[in-house]
């Protein structure tokens, strides 16, 4: 999927096969799959946490910006959801 395909009303959410959940001993986010886990870093565990099905990218987007006090992340967001649903972390929930 390219990021044309992602739109702000695109709902990404947790792929099927992955569990994303804190880890503390790694005292970071991890994406949890049957072969294994990938230890996300800060960033991508912001978004990803807010990966739910029902969020927009839009939405995600305006919440980062707030928790963060930054702009122009629209464009960071597509980037990490893009290369997510490449590796088949992330869907877009219809």
């Amino acid at each position: 999927m390219n990021q044309m395909a992602i739109s702000d009303v695109s709902r990404p959410v947790v792929g099927r096969a992955f569990r994303l959940q804190w880890e503390a001993a790694q005292s970071a986010y991890v994406l949890l799959y049957p072969e294994g886990m990938v230890k996300l870093n800060t960033t991508a565990g912001e978004i990803l946490k807010r990966c739910d099905g029902d969020t927009t990218i839009a939405d995600i987007t305006a919440d980062l910006e707030r928790a963060f006090a930054a702009t122009a992340l629209r464009g960071d967001v597509v980037r990490f959801v893009t290369m997510a649903l490449e590796k088949q972390w992330l869907q877009i929930r219809p």
